[in-house]
């Protein structure tokens, strides 16, 4: 039987969380926010940002999910009091700022790492909020929240309209990578495999959506024409 450990962080609640379970999710959130945060860092140096800007931008969008996960479940966001995830946007912000004319050549790199850090968010967020007693609906609604987070708030720090209302796949896979994990969770498959399961669907489905161009239909308006 996995053993159990008491977990005080959610405020005001104490609550019981599988310790294999949070063991892997940190793992998880760690390796997401790094590879969100190069996304982040890179959108920034494309944007032409100075290297705090970039740093900014990768640590927000590293972050920003997860942080908006965190206090809609009433707890104190733990990646702005974690050094491992605050280190790993920072480095990913570095590495993004360093080798922007290297990426730059990858015309698809954003877009990528982007897909990976969707795939493992939309997990993470998913096992956080089970683990904090939430429903299986509402916790793939926050593992999709968590997942499309960072990209909603870097997209609007560089005044675009947020990749996920617009074109591609996106809240898509994030919403089915979160539903494996629920339909794992309410089956008692909590094993890093499931989360794999998990993260990989999501993943191939966003880069499914990017490579063929497979949007959802949108809400388009023809123009009047002159009249003569």
């Amino acid at each position: 039987m996995t053993s159990l450990l008491v977990n005080p962080s959610l405020l005001g609640t104490v609550t019981v969380v599988r310790a294999f379970g949070s063991h892997n999710l940190e793992g998880i959130f760690i390796v997401g926010a790094f590879v969100f945060g190069v996304s982040g860092g890179l959108a920034a140096a494309r944007a032409r940002l100075d290297i705090f800007g970039v740093l900014v931008l990768s640590a927000t969008v590293g972050m920003a999910g997860g942080v908006l996960r965190d206090v809609l479940l009433g707890m104190r966001p733990s990646g702005l009091f974690d050094w491992r995830v605050l280190l790993s946007v920072f480095v990913a912000g570095i590495l993004a700022f360093l080798f922007r004319i290297r990426f730059s050549t990858w015309t698809a790199s954003i877009d990528t790492f982007d897909a990976i850090g969707l795939s493992l968010f939309c997990v993470i967020g998913t096992g956080v909020a089970l683990e904090y007693n939430a429903g299986p609906i509402p916790a793939v609604v926050l593992g999709a929240i968590t997942a499309v987070g960072g990209g909603v708030v870097r997209d609007i720090l560089l005044r675009k309209v947020p990749e996920v209302l617009r074109q591609d796949l996106y809240a898509i896979p994030a919403i089915l990578g979160s539903s494996v994990i629920a339909i794992g969770y309410e089956l008692h498959q909590d094993q890093l495999w499931w989360y794999l399961l998990g993260a990989g669907i999501c993943f191939v489905i966003r880069i499914f959506g990017m490579v063929f161009n497979v949007s959802l239909p949108r809400a388009e308006i023809p123009k009047e024409k002159n009249e003569a």
